[in-house]
């Protein structure tokens, strides 16, 4: 019965990313492919931006370089092919990263002691994209290519520190209701926050400020509408996994 719910995790996960693959292909990926034009130097006097489009913050594409540097490609590394090629891997990236923040948040229930069931699981959802995408972004927002960006191991110790205080600081709201528990909880929240996350020692970016906000909004939105279907999904397959498996 596990590999019943586990297959059940995984395939809400893979629906869930499918769903953002989607949202990245068409509002997304266009965004993307005009910030490349300015990290490679192309004129941009007679070409507009894109209606909509972003990046996934903790995509492929949002590697940093060293600090204090702009996104540089290197034209000798391999990158997916404009078209079909790309539109394939997107979909496939979006899909495996649904499956991975479907079995973290169903892991985190179990070790918590806490069931996702029909009536809650857009609620563990929305912890989930607090917790992964809204706290880090509040201090490392999602980049486009072409922007500075600090050194790429301090800013993924930071990431990954800032997610580890705010799950905990939700756990602690979710189980205890004293004073001192919600004391302890904001206390994690924003510990990450006060200590700071790092930052490039040079800001100049070619990248249009507008292009920017934008990219980060759409990126936010489609990361909040995959957790809130993950824990939507999981909430509505997994009550009767658990049933069958108690039988």
């Amino acid at each position: 019965m596990i590999a019943r719910v586990l297959l059940a995790v995984l395939l809400c996960g893979i629906t869930a990313g499918f769903a953002m693959g989607v949202m990245q292909h068409v509002r997304l990926t266009p965004i993307i492919q005009f910030a490349e034009t300015f990290e490679k130097g192309h004129d941009h006097s007679e070409t507009a931006a894109p209606a909509a489009g972003g990046h996934v913050h903790g995509a492929a594409e949002t590697a940093a370089p060293a600090a204090g540097q702009v996104h540089v490609h290197d034209d000798k590394a391999w990158a997916p092919a404009d078209g079909a090629e790309r539109t394939f891997f997107t979909y496939a990236t979006s899909m495996l990263t649904g499956a991975g923040f479907a079995a973290l948040l169903a892991g985190v229930a179990f070790v918590a002691g806490g069931q996702i069931t029909r009536q809650n699981g857009w609620v563990w959802g929305l912890c989930g994209f607090l917790a992964v995408s809204l706290a880090p972004a509040a201090g490392l927002a999602p980049e486009l290519p072409g922007m500075p960006a600090a050194d790429v191991t301090a800013r993924q110790i930071w990431w990954v520190g800032t997610i580890a205080a705010t799950a905990a600081g939700l756990w602690v709201l979710a189980f205890r209701r004293e004073h001192w528990a919600i004391a302890v909880a904001l206390g994690l929240a924003l510990l990450p926050h006060v200590i700071g996350a790092p930052q490039p020692t040079n800001h100049d970016s070619a990248v249009p400020a507008a292009l920017a906000a934008q990219f980060a909004g759409l990126s936010l939105g489609a990361n909040a509408v995959m957790w809130l279907l993950i824990g939507t999904f999981l909430g509505l397959f997994l009550p009767k996994q658990e049933l069958d498996f108690q039988q």
